[in-house]
């Protein structure tokens, strides 16, 4: 009873610290299953930011894939031409390597070579610097993270109360 009352204040105030905006009259109905083929994605320029590039003249582009309905993930393709940069991870990030390879530094000098089939995470509010000798490709699967307040009471939850194995 006491953890319905800790969670229910927490995401109270959370609500609370959420600007209000007005929401659509109709809202469309997401696809319950999304598909495409990567060859067949429209891939569009997204620069990389001048600041963050270190050497090279890397050209990065993307297309969309799909977006939750309350915006809380993204799938997208991206690929890049050579070149170093730093890169920034607003949003937690598991990237798939479609094509190519990377060679990723973190925050804590760890190196990282991704090549085509590997799967590499990235948290949330954190640097890396990325090394492209020639090309690489990736899907992208973005996640926004929680707010704090929410984020500790879905921990406490979790600690408080045995994990259900979801049934598939």
């Amino acid at each position: 009873m006491v953890l319905h009352v800790v969670i229910a204040s927490v995401a109270a105030l959370a609500g609370r610290s959420v600007p209000s905006m007005a929401l659509p009259k109709k809202r469309e109905r997401a696809a319950p299953v999304v598909s495409a083929a990567s060859s067949a994605m429209q891939m569009q320029p997204a620069p990389i930011n001048p600041d963050w590039i270190i050497a090279g003249e890397p050209v990065a582009r993307m297309a969309d894939h799909s977006k939750s309905a309350d915006r809380a993930a993204y799938t997208a393709l991206w690929d890049c031409t050579a070149g170093t940069f730093r890169w920034f991870f607003a949003w937690d990030e598991t990237v798939h390597i479609l094509e190519g390879e990377v060679h990723v530094t973190a925050e804590d000098g760890s190196v990282h070579m991704l090549r085509t089939g590997d799967v590499a995470y990235f948290k949330a509010g954190t640097w890396a610097t990325w090394r492209v000798d020639t090309y690489v490709r990736k899907v992208a699967f973005l996640r926004r993270p929680f707010p704090a307040p929410i984020a500790f009471a879905y921990r406490l939850k979790n600690k408080l109360l045995p994990a259900k194995t979801p049934t598939l």
